[in-house]
């Protein structure tokens, strides 16, 4: 089995430019040895708080061809994770908030902490949880995903076990050797079988996930343009309330 820790613990694991590259590398890395399964797990006290602070910041200044690139970067990664060629087995040991949450639960298997926190919190600070509504709702359903994805809440352990998010709720003590336990039962099986029964998983909904990803792609680049996402991000990075004022259509408050 191959290890792969995210590893920025003050800053909440949480996702850079250079952490997403790291990230495709090492599945790279994974896809080529002779490792059966993956468990992908963190360090510190969250799994990951999202997008970092100063990735944030520099979005607002970024161009058009800079969002649309960012997008697709996030894109990719989301999409690998989803048909990895091996099984994924995610340890959650605290928080996983919007990016962070989408590569916790598009693993194989996400086992969770009970104190863990999951939650697509975009819409709080006038981003647009769009690449991850492609895979969210073919996971729980379009009706559960818009309570997710519109309130931008977040649920315990227990909720997600319950929508289908989290595969199961593990003690803290006992996180690590449960994966590693899940990931002997799938040693073994047969590799050729687990590839084969992966690739049958994704094969039939890649096409429209993949079409789906190109207008989400499209949505999360145009959004970082618009009034609403610069003063939530101001606000955010402030610290106080935001101040909305929506596009015009008389519907912001």
């Amino acid at each position: 089995m191959a290890l792969l820790t995210l590893n920025r613990p003050d800053k909440r694991n949480a996702i850079s430019t250079q952490m997403l590259s790291e990230l495709q590398s090492a599945f790279d890395i994974i896809e080529k040895s002779h490792a059966r399964v993956g468990i992908v797990g963190a360090n510190g006290k969250a799994f990951s708080a999202g997008m970092d602070l100063e990735m944030l910041s520099a979005i607002a200044r970024q161009s058009p061809q800079q969002n649309m690139e960012d997008s697709r970067r996030m894109a990719r990664m989301f999409r690998r994770i989803w048909s990895f060629s091996k099984p994924l087995i995610a340890t959650v040991n605290g928080a996983a908030l919007a990016g962070g949450c989408g590569i916790a639960t598009l693993c194989d298997f996400t086992l969770a902490v009970p104190e863990a926190k999951f939650g697509y919190t975009e819409v709080k600070i006038g981003f647009l949880p769009a690449i991850v509504s492609v895979f969210l709702t073919r996971q729980i359903g379009e009706k559960r995903a818009r309570d997710l994805l519109l309130t931008g809440r977040m649920i315990t352990a227990a909720e997600g076990k319950e929508l289908g998010l989290v595969t199961e709720i593990v003690e803290p003590e006992l996180l690590q050797q449960r994966a590693r336990e899940l990931a002997a039962v799938l040693i073994e099986a047969s590799p050729s079988s687990l590839t084969r029964a992966k690739r049958l998983l994704t094969s039939a909904a890649a096409a429209g996930v993949d079409a789906d990803l190109e207008r989400a792609v499209l949505e999360n680049a145009r959004i970082r343009c618009t009034p609403d996402f610069k003063e939530g991000l101001a606000s955010f990075l402030e610290k106080r309330k935001p101040n909305w004022r929506g596009e015009g259509n008389g519907n912001s408050e």
